[in-house]
Order: structure tokens, then C-alpha cells, then sequence
């Protein structure tokens, strides 16, 4: 018999009603040692609440998180809110006793973050931040090679998420372009742990930064017939420089809300000395590996959906955004039941806190137009 995962909902939205279908599907994992259940649901929206009356675990329906937070058949929350939001109910999660996944960014700023994870420390609970884009097969290919370090000499890393949605200046304004919502970081914490998971995870932290930031529009419709002020950086680029083997290594994360002819375009790329990978979302099932023989030799992978956690899906399929989300909370759910088993994990809160440190230090480097070390 498996241990019962039983698992809240705060925030029914978007990634909220993601989660309940990863969790309608977790039947499709092969051997998974734990199961998960989707029993309570915390939104202000009865639209939203209603939506979640479809899915016959779910017991409890409330616009009163601390409501859910009572009820004792729930293990863990996933809190899926407005940056602003997330102190606030990460504590309350905590002091209730719960476990919890939290959303990127981990707080609206760094203090927010060092506060979050204090209190993860004084509570024993176990808690891991969301970031997907590592747990398709291409990125654990790469993953995997990076670990048994067969590219010689790193010489550079590039990092990032691009989507192109913002093109649009008529698109309306909504919480993530407010500095009082989505924090001062704007698209570094909309979309910098996708960036930064992998190379934190293999131990490239950057030590001193260069930013370049973009603000490209400073209003957008505020759906009443207005216009509204959007305040947040729209695009970062930003040049760091990483340790590896003793040596620093160019490392460039990049951030983009504008940018053009692309749709939620994850990517990675890692030269060295002896090969050398690259990854993009753009071509979902594609492995590029570059090997240094007489003739210089980039050649393609076909990688398919083999996952780190088995599933039923046949190898030769294409694995899309639903298979790495299920990925992600498979690998929560092994590790919070110690059987991760080497398996590539999480977000941690201390690598939640890195990025946040890296991220205030962006901004110290655009506004001062200088090079930034790094506080760790």
C-alpha cells in the first residue's frame, strides 16, 4: 500500500489547476513509491473554486486560507500566488505544520526570502521552490553528462526563458508588471529560477555580476478603459562570472519578456574544451552534443520521453509542459519521502535565497552601471 501524498491548493489559478492535473495523472508514474491526492483548495474566485468541483478528492472548496491550513488531511500546500503573497502565506503554511512547494520567486525581494527561509529552519518542515523546464529528458541528458564531466574545460554557460507575449503594447496590465506586486526584480523573478536551477544544482554560483536591464513599456490598458503604470524590468541580461575546476567561466542568464518570435523558450548551452550541449524547448525531444575530434562534430540526439520518473508514455513520444510539471512533483514527493534516490530534485530555499541575492545584485549593477560581487 503507498503512502497518500494529500495535498492544498492557495491560488486555483493558472499553475493551481496545473498542479490538480499532474495530480490526475500521477497514475501514469511507474513505481512510485508515494501517491498523490488532491483534497483542499484555497481561492478568492468562486469561478475558479467552481472549477476545482470536477476533481472528486478535493473535500474542501474555502476563500479562507486559513481554513485549509486546519484541516488535518493535509500534508503538504502548494502556494501558487502573486509574488506580494508569498511571505506571508509561506509562514502561515509553516506555522501550521504543514510541508510546503512554494512559487518562484520565493518572495517578493531578498529580505523576503531570508525571512522565509528562517522560519523554514525554525519549523523542520520540508520545502522546495517550483522550476519544471530541468525535468524533460533533454536537460536531464544533460544533466547527467555535466556530472561525469566529459567536456573538458568549461569555456562559457548560457542560461535563460524568453517569451515574446509583451510584444504586444495593448496587452493588459496585471499584477507581474507592478513593482508593488511582482517586486523590483520584475522578470528576474518572473522567470530567473528557470535560468539559474540547473547551473545552482551543478554548483556554478555566480560571483560578481554585470546587469543589463530593460524597461520597454512604462504603461499598458488597464481593462477599464485606462491606461495603467507598469513599473517592472521587462527584459535582463545578466554576465557573471562562475568557478569551475579553479578557474572562472562566463556564465550569461537571461530573462525576457520581449522577445521576439518566441513562446515560453527554455534554454541551455555549455561549451568546453573536449564538447559541448545545447538544449531549447524549441525543439523538445533534441539533444545538440558537440565533440572535439579531427573533424569538430556537432551531432543530433533524439531523447524522446524518457524521464527520470517512469512513466507509461511511450519512449518515442514528444514530452511537453504537463510531463516536467508532473516530473517536478514526483521528484517533491520522492524526496520528501527519501527516495530521490540521486535523482535530480527541487529548488532548494537555500538555492531560492541564492538567486535572490544574485537578483538584488543585479540591480545594484544596472543602477550604478558597474561590475557587483556577489553576498552569499
Amino acid at each position: 500500500m503507498k503512502d497518500t501524498l494529500k495535498v492544498g491548493i492557495i491560488g486555483g489559478g493558472l499553475m493551481g489547476r496545473e498542479a490538480a492535473s499532474a495530480f490526475g495523472r500521477w497514475f501514469v508514474l511507474e513505481n512510485m513509491p508515494v501517491r498523490a491526492e488532491l483534497v483542499a483548495v484555497c481561492d478568492l474566485q468562486d469561478k475558479l473554486l467552481d472549477w476545482f468541483r470536477q476533481v472528486p478528492t478535493v473535500k474542501l472548496l474555502t476563500k479562507d486560507h486559513h481554513q485549509l491550513l486546519a484541516c488535518s488531511d493535509v500534508d503538504v500546500v502548494y502556494v501558487a500566488v502573486p509574488h506580494n503573497l508569498h511571505e506571508k502565506l509561506y509562514l502561515d503554511v509553516l506555522a501550521a505544520g504543514k510541508d510546503l512547494l512554494a512559487e518562484k520567486p520565493f518572495g517578493i525581494d531578498l529580505g523576503a526570502s531570508l525571512r522565509i527561509q528562517e522560519a523554514i529552519k525554525k519549523s523542520g518542515r520540508f520545502v522546495r521552490c517550483s522550476s519544471e523546464f530541468p525535468f524533460l529528458p533533454g536537460p536531464q541528458r544533460i544533466v547527467q553528462s555535466l556530472q561525469a564531466a566529459q567536456l573538458g574545460r568549461i569555456l562559457e554557460i548560457r542560461s535563460g526563458f524568453w517569451h515574446a507575449s509583451d510584444l504586444d503594447p495593448l496587452k493588459p496590465c496585471n499584477w507581474k508588471r507592478q513593482v508593488k506586486t511582482c517586486g523590483e526584480i520584475g522578470v528576474m523573478g518572473d522567470l530567473g529560477m528557470h535560468a539559474v536551477h540547473v547551473p545552482f544544482r551543478l554548483g556554478w554560483n555566480p560571483k560578481r555580476v554585470y546587469a543589463q536591464l530593460q524597461k520597454i513599456y512604462t504603461e499598458r490598458p488597464d481593462g477599464k478603459g485606462g491606461m495603467a503604470p507598469c513599473d517592472t524590468w521587462d527584459n535582463a541580461m545578466l554576465h557573471t562570472d562562475v568557478e569551475i575546476d579553479g578557474r572562472e567561466v562566463p556564465m550569461r542568464l537571461e530573462t525576457k519578456r520581449l522577445a521576439p518570435g518566441e513562446m515560453n523558450t527554455w534554454f541551455i548551452e555549455v561549451l568546453g574544451t573536449d564538447g559541448g550541449f545545447r538544449y531549447s524547448t524549441k525543439e523538445p525531444k533534441t539533444v545538440w552534443q558537440f565533440e572535439r575530434r579531427k573533424d569538430q562534430l556537432w551531432q543530433r540526439l533524439e531523447v524522446g520521453h524518457q524521464m527520470a520518473f517512469p512513466t507509461i508514455t511511450g519512449g518515442i513520444f514528444e514530452a511537453g509542459f504537463p510531463d516536467c510539471f508532473l516530473q517536478m512533483w514526483a521528484a517533491y514527493a520522492a524526496e520528501r519521502a527519501g527516495q530521490l534516490n540521486g535523482r535530480f530534485g527541487c529548488v532548494t530555499p537555500e538555492e531560492a535565497v541564492r538567486s535572490h541575492q544574485l537578483f538584488s545584485a543585479a540591480l545594484q549593477s544596472h543602477q550604478t552601471k558597474t561590475v557587483v560581487t556577489i553576498t552569499n
